[in-house]
């Protein structure tokens, strides 16, 4: 997926290994010899809103462009300002089949209008890049940090 740059689109409930997943796949691409930021979209949206502020946009996107795979986590965790939501939609549509993309997010592709400011044109028009000849992987179940919680209190009750 990395050398015919496609995106990976890892969705689902919270704890059923999205992050975890994107990180293996990220660490095997550095094992491969790629180069690769991990960052949230939250995180990925501050340093484009810093970036613009100190008008080094055009610099920082670029740097951004030389990796071969951006792991954006967490996109819909933290909704968007408007200005945000823009420079996101810009950034993104920049890397379309330049760079490949994973991205996780627990929100269903129908409600990714409301994380971009009710912009029906601009979130139909990200949607159609970010699944062009992507891979769309669905993660069901529930949260394994809860299984895991619940299965440690049950130990410890039974040790008394």
């Amino acid at each position: 997926y990395i050398t015919a740059k496609e995106n990976v689109l890892l969705v689902g409930q919270i704890g059923t290994g999205k992050t975890h997943m994107a990180t293996a796949l990220g660490v095997e691409a550095c094992r491969q010899g790629h180069r690769v930021r991990f960052t949230t979209a939250a995180g990925l949206t501050n340093e484009l809103l810093e970036a613009q502020a100190a008008h080094r946009l055009g610099r920082f996107e670029s740097g951004l462009l030389r990796f071969q795979l951006l792991i954006l986590d967490e996109v819909g965790f933290v909704p968007f300002t408007k200005t945000g939501s823009d420079l996101l939609f810009s950034f993104l549509s920049a890397l379309h089949e330049q760079v490949s993309l994973i991205i996780t997010t627990t929100v269903p592709f129908s409600e990714w209008v409301q994380l971009f400011g009710g912009d029906q044109r601009l979130t139909a028009a990200l949607l159609d890049r970010l699944t062009f000849h992507a891979h769309i992987v669905q993660f069901s179940g529930e949260s394994f940090r809860l299984r895991q919680s619940i299965k440690q209190q049950q130990e410890d009750r039974r040790r008394g």
